[in-house]
């Protein structure tokens, strides 16, 4: 890629897409072209292929999904799986049809088999049953990574997969009813503390900005109740790590030098609940935390074998309580609430 490259990243609000862009901007380039939703549905084949013939992007980045927690995934299958897979599928057809250079296809590491051998190593792709809460996006995901093996080994395309552990940075969903666990586990404890100091115009706004507060919270007032027995293991990736890697392998490796798919993650995880610690401390929450055992934990153990990515010159810089303090002066600044200089 050089610095005037036109590059078009699909799902440049989202957690990934802005870092992409943010971490794009940082090292110079200047020709990048974005689409909101109300501009692009990417779900319609016929304005998908109409943007790529227009636009003619060198390379694309696709960070475009449907995304959510356990609750999300749980409640919406359906679309979960239809919305993924038709993205993908036309965002990879149309790039191929309009003679892309190279794109990366974002995927997830729920794509391994629930109970594979830890670390995940890229090989165990499809070595057994999938974790049935998140099953319908595991199945999206997995086929946008065969769709571009094959559409390489068809066409002579350049179209690299990465998998992403579980992300975490500026602009992630807090929405409690659709949310991933670390941002659902952050704003809970702000909310819990902001109840404990009784800061109701603080609470209004933090409605405002980052959707309704449940009513089991509203009751709850300054304890916190989170999902699970807090015992599963989960790795964090701070997002502009992953940034990082992405516009690594786009400017110096192609299909060839990954495989079929590379994992991208932070080389270490610890429990939910060992997290919610972390969180707590971070915010100054002195209260109490328990845990809803009647609701699913999802995969016990899903850690990422990253020895493949760190070959390729890559590595994490942000460990996971720096990151946190980062993601928690995020969150203030969007409030409108001091940040803390870490």
């Amino acid at each position: 890629m050089k610095q005037d490259s036109k590059i078009y990243v699909a799902g440049h609000i989202g957690l990934v897409g802005s870092s992409i862009i943010r971490n794009l901007k940082q090292k110079g380039f200047n020709n990048i072209i974005t689409r909101t939703l109300n501009e692009l549905d990417l779900k319609r084949q016929a304005d998908t292929e109409a943007f790529f013939e227009q636009e003619k992007p060198e390379y694309v980045f696709l960070a475009a999904a449907k995304v959510g927690g356990i609750l999300a995934n749980n409640t919406y299958k359906a679309q979960f799986i239809y919305d993924n897979i038709i993205i993908a599928s036309n965002v990879i057809n149309s790039a191929h049809r309009s003679g892309v250079k190279k794109l990366l296809n974002l995927g997830s590491s729920c794509i391994y088999p629930r109970l594979a051998p830890q670390p995940l190593k890229e090989d165990f792709l499809l070595t057994g049953p999938l974790e049935p809460t998140n099953e319908p996006y595991a199945i999206a995901k997995i086929s946008a990574i065969k769709m571009c093996r094959y559409y390489n080994e068809e066409y002579g395309t350049d179209f690299v997969s990465v998998m992403p552990t579980n992300l975490y940075g500026p602009n992630d969903n807090f929405n409690l009813e659709n949310s991933h666990v670390l941002p659902a586990i952050l704003r809970k404890i702000h909310l819990a503390k902001l109840y404990s100091e009784n800061n109701i115009d603080q609470i209004n706004k933090d409605e405002e900005i980052f959707g309704k507060i449940p009513d089991n919270i509203k009751a709850g007032k300054d304890k916190v109740l989170l999902w699970g027995t807090g015992s599963p293991f989960r790795e964090f990736l701070y997002s502009d790590d992953l940034a990082q890697a992405c516009i690594l392998i786009m400017e110096k490796h192609s299909a060839e030098d990954i495989g079929e798919f590379v994992n991208i993650g932070a080389g270490k995880d610890a429990t939910i609940k060992e997290m919610a610690e972390i969180v707590r401390e971070t915010i100054g929450f002195s209260g109490n935390i328990s845990w809803d055992t009647s609701k699913p934990d999802g995969t016990p153990k899903k850690q990422l074998d990253i020895s493949r990515i760190k070959n390729l010159g890559w590595e994490p810089k942000v460990d996971i309580k720096t990151g946190i303090g980062k993601f928690y002066d995020w969150y203030l600044e969007k409030s409108g609430l001091k940040t803390v200089n870490r």
